[in-house]
């Protein structure tokens, strides 16, 4: 499949069918995890040769804490293999890397891991990974009012956008959900306010470059219009 003309420097994916790939195949559900894996390895590839210059993805809410504890469990030791095995590959392809979320309430370990896996890729400029972890919309823009309160400073759009988690990034321009749901479940809220969704039914680790490529050629159909009609986009230009 062609690489459509118009490609979004933003992607945010919700990461959604672990659990139930591996229930149709009678394994664990941490296998589904371990698959799921393999699968944002796959899209961060093809993001990177796509020339997409930032990805986020939705690896864990703060809702999923009050998920069975053997599976919470499973993912943390999950996060800390990947943190030790991926890092380094991840740095040697250029992926700056950057997890967004509560970090209060993770071990020391995951959060070694983190401030490590931030340091030693800083530099890279491929393409940005913004992994959210114990991450919430919510939580997000409370942080955010909490930072500005804190330091005395006016709460309203602009600096509410300076404070949020992602601040470091352009806004999504499309966001995914696989599995078949059609919500975005507490995912990027504030951010969310003009991204194109695509809805699709593969469950996530069975989602691959051409399924991302589908997702791209649905995007470039969508008429961006930022609130203007479709007259004014024929004579006007799009917000930066």
């Amino acid at each position: 499949m062609a690489l459509p003309a118009v490609v979004p420097r933003h992607i945010a994916i919700v990461m959604d069918g672990n659990g139930r790939w591996a229930s149709k195949r009678f394994l664990p559900r941490i296998a589904g995890h371990q698959q799921g894996v393999e699968a944002l390895k796959r899209i961060v590839r093809a993001c990177a040769k796509h020339k997409i210059a930032v990805l986020t993805v939705f690896a864990f809410s703060s809702e999923n804490w009050s998920r069975p504890a053997e599976e919470v469990s499973g993912l943390m030791e999950l996060l800390a293999m990947a943190l030790s095995k991926e890092v380094s590959q991840l740095k040697r392809d250029g992926v700056q890397l950057h997890f967004v979320g509560a970090r209060e309430t993770l071990s020391d370990r995951v959060k070694h891991g983190f401030d490590s896996a931030e340091a030693s890729t800083a530099e890279n400029t491929t393409l940005v990974l913004n992994v959210c972890f114990n991450y919430g919309g919510r939580w997000d823009m409370v942080q955010a009012a909490k930072r500005l309160v804190h330091a005395g400073l006016a709460i309203n759009e602009d600096s509410l956008a300076r404070s949020m988690a992602l601040a470091h990034c352009p806004d999504p321009d499309l966001i995914i959900r696989t599995g078949g749901e059609t919500r975005i479940s507490n995912f990027l809220l504030w951010q969310a306010a003009y991204s194109e969704l695509y809805f699709c039914d593969v469950l996530w680790p069975d989602f691959d470059e051409g399924e991302l490529d589908i997702a791209l050629q649905a995007y470039a159909s969508r008429e961006r219009r930022f609130g203007k009609t479709s007259d004014q986009l024929a004579v006007g230009t799009l917000p930066a």
